[in-house]
């Protein structure tokens, strides 16, 4: 072992995120103290970031096999068969401190991260997402977030040549001091083409590819694995620097070599370098691994072992290749100008062993390095149940027209195309829907088939309500493929919370996990893939719970897609789904009144599906014109949403809210809801399908000319709503009143 190497003191232990007592277990497991670079590793494998060691326990419980899935949780994506030989690869990542620290490089690696988990299985990207939280805009550093991060997503995307077709953005006190980004990715991959992270084989060659090692990125999952403070910006060396255009380059590599046979097992650099990518492609496999790092490409000079373990470089994977086949694989990668060395092979011993300069600095056993990884049960309390809202106790100070000309104008509810126009969401030729409707879709290859995917969450309620939370962020992703016309397959998770050694934040999480499994098994809508950030929270103060779903369906016919605008004057709209006039939590609530309180609207997963299962048959006997589920806002501002959309107005009747208070009626947030419009002759039918099926419908008005008005209202002219709801955003981030 090596001399030179610092003394492991307690405070060097604490420094690498590791409690005292899982220090004493490090040492038990392998006889003997740790040399400074054994440290490192088992600091990298163990933190929360990589070991999910709050959450794992929790984790198993969700639903993650159906019929359709070829690859669950465990893999660097999730798999689904979407028929015709063909498969869905998909995952969503957090990029949350590091984008925080350095908004532009945290966002970018952020994406280039989970294209890099999604290549890796063989799939070629073919679309992003994002879901995006960011502070008040009051607070002065929110606007600088938001460029920076916006930005970073657009140039990593844009420059790789991926569309990204959709995603969400929200504003919160809560954030103010740990923004959340979480990036998704999908892939398309031939069904039995998929490739695994476990090695085989014994003797056979570990290959380093893509773009150098250097010293960005140090630490990086251990920074993401503890509370900020005031000094976070000092932690920039942690951010990792990204290369799109290398990227690019290490996927037509991958792919090549991958369509030659030559690849037995692969795995992508990401959290812990190439520390993870090497325990997990040995542990998988019940193989051991030996690494030379003299062999290691490096871009700086003097690199310790220590370093070149914990290195976060991007653009970087590791191989293990058939033996006969690896002149060809390193022909191919030296065509596309990337790095290709042999940096050490597999071998029986079930030991991970690393050389520096012809000296081993790190020798330990392979499967403990994850499998040993610290499981907790933490202590976790529940959130209080809280009094439901009665929508008669609350008199409403502004019309039902002011409102809604206050709520389109807010930053949660107003139009994010500042943000989606800066990026290339049409690229590849193959966007169907692009940014601005319930979910993106895109056609698969030439067609007629068709994915649709979407990110949803809603964190005030999950705060309020973890567990119902929970079921709404699936349901509300099940909606929105839902209302475009897919059948829903699967979702990926990122599982956003604060620090989970505080009972109160453990309790969030348990409750939200819970909820989700709930609704993905009443759903059918398995949890193929997923992760979790912990620890957001700055001074003490944690985010509120934000477990943003990721959905996934399919659509048979692309050309059968439903969109959110009105198509023409003269048209039926309807509602169906039951509105009882839920404001607790409602943003109607929060945004005009300062009021957060009240219980969130409940979710009954039966209904959901009743009434989903119906909007699909409508949409794919093409009945309906326009389909909007309702969600943030309520009732009035998915209305306003699809006339803006296509430019027609309607006009509204007055008397449909019966005995539910009309601000309340209009803008309260039942779930389970969805506005379409139709012919005349076609709304009859549907009423009499919503009616034998069970669903309730009401008749809301009839589209046409250029305001949106409420019978013995205040008509609203529809240039000017559009205005106020174009408006905000552009302005804001001018530095315009907030």
């Amino acid at each position: 072992m090596s001399q030179t190497e610092p003394k492991i003191t307690p405070e060097l232990i604490a420094q690498h995120g590791l409690k005292p007592d899982e220090y004493d277990r490090i040492v038990a497991l392998i006889g003997r103290t740790p040399t400074f670079t054994e440290l490192g590793i088992f600091s990298a494998m163990w933190n929360e970031h990589c070991s999910y060691k709050s959450s794992k326990i929790h984790l198993k419980t969700l639903p993650t096999s159906a019929p359709w899935v070829i690859q669950g949780p465990g893999e660097n994506a999730g798999v689904i068969d979407i028929g015709d030989g063909l498969a869905a690869v998909f995952k969503m990542e957090s990029h949350n401190h590091p984008s925080y620290i350095e908004p532009y490089q945290g966002a970018t690696t952020g994406v280039g991260g989970i294209l890099r988990d999604v290549f890796t299985m063989g799939a070629r990207p073919i679309a992003c997402l994002d879901a995006l939280s960011f502070g008040a805009p009051s607070h002065p550093k929110t606007r600088r977030l938001v460029a920076g991060c916006v930005a970073g997503i657009g140039g990593y995307g844009n420059s790789f040549g991926v569309p990204t077709v959709g995603g969400s953005m929200r504003f919160h006190r809560s954030y103010d001091g740990n923004c959340l980004v979480n990036a998704f990715a999908l892939g398309l991959a031939e069904a039995d083409k998929i490739f695994y992270a476990a090695a085989s084989g014994v003797g056979m060659p570990i290959v380093y590819l893509g773009s150098k090692t250097g010293r960005d990125g140090m630490g990086g999952a251990t920074m993401a694995s503890a509370e900020f403070d005031d000094e976070a910006e000092a932690k920039r060396p942690t951010v990792q620097v990204g290369d799109p255009f290398s990227e690019k380059l290490l996927l037509e590599a991958c792919l090549e070599i991958m369509a030659k046979d030559c690849v037995v097992a692969i795995q992508d650099m990401g959290a812990a370098g190439l520390t993870c990518s090497a325990v997990e492609m040995g542990a998988k496999g019940d193989l051991g691994v030996t690494l030379d790092l003299d062999q290691v490409p490096c871009r700086e000079t003097g690199m310790t072992a220590y370093e070149m373990m914990l290195s976060e470089s991007q653009e970087r994977m590791l191989m293990v290749l058939k033996p006969e086949k690896e002149a060809e694989a390193e022909a191919i990668f030296r065509k596309w100008g990337l790095d290709f060395a042999v940096v050490g092979e597999t071998n029986p011993s079930k030991r991970f062993v690393v050389k520096r300069n012809g000296v081993v600095m790190a020798d330990l056993p392979i499967k403990e390095l994850g499998d040993e990884a610290p499981v907790y049960d933490r202590p976790h309390v529940r959130t209080p149940k809280p009094a439901v809202l009665d929508p008669a106790s609350v008199e409403p100070e502004t019309s039902i027209p002011g409102a809604l000309e206050r709520l389109i104008g807010a930053p949660d509810l107003c139009s994010k195309r500042w943000v989606w126009e800066q990026y290339d969401h049409i690229i590849m030729g193959n966007t169907v829907q692009r940014p601005g409707g319930d979910a993106g879709v895109v056609r698969v290859l030439d067609g007629p088939k068709a994915l649709a995917m979407t990110t949803d969450v809603t964190p005030r309620y999950c705060e309020a309500d973890p567990f119902e939370g929970g079921k709404q962020a699936v349901a509300e992703a099940w909606r929105n493929l839902t209302a475009v016309g897919a059948r829903p397959l699967a979702v990926t998770d990122n599982l956003n919370f604060g620090n989970p050694e505080k009972p109160e934040i453990m309790g969030q999480l348990v409750d939200c996990i819970a909820g989700i499994g709930e609704a993905c098994r009443a759903l059918d809508f398995p949890v193929v893939s997923g992760n979790v950030s912990l620890y957001n929270e700055t001074n003490g103060r944690a985010i509120q719970p934000t477990p943003t779903i990721g959905g996934v369906g399919v659509l048979d016919d692309f050309a059968k897609s439903a969109t959110v605008a009105f198509k023409a004057a003269g048209e039926t709209i309807l509602v169906l789904g039951a509105t009882t006039g839920w404001i607790g939590q409602s943003l109607w609530l929060r945004d005009l009144y300062g009021r957060e309180e009240g219980a969130p609207p409940p979710v009954d997963l039966a209904v959901e599906k009743r009434n989903g299962d119906l909007v699909r048959g409508l949409i794919a006997d093409r009945l309906v014109t326009a389909v909007h589920d309702v969600s943030d806002g309520g009732l009035l501002v998915a209305v306003a949403e699809m006339a803006m959309a296509g430019g027609i107005g309607a006009q509204l009747d007055s008397t449909v809210s019966g005995a539910v208070p009309a601000h309340a009626y209009w803008f309260g947030e039942d779930q389970a809801r969805y506005v379409v419009t139709a012919s005349a002759e076609a709304a009859a039918a549907i009423v009499a399908r919503a009616e034998a099926a069970g669903v309730p419908v009401q008749r809301l008005g009839t589209t046409g000319g250029h305001a949106l008005s409420i019978s013995g209202e205040r008509p609203l002219q529809l240039q000017g709503l559009t205005e106020r709801f174009e408006h905000w955003l552009p302005a804001y981030m001018a530095g315009g009143t907030m």
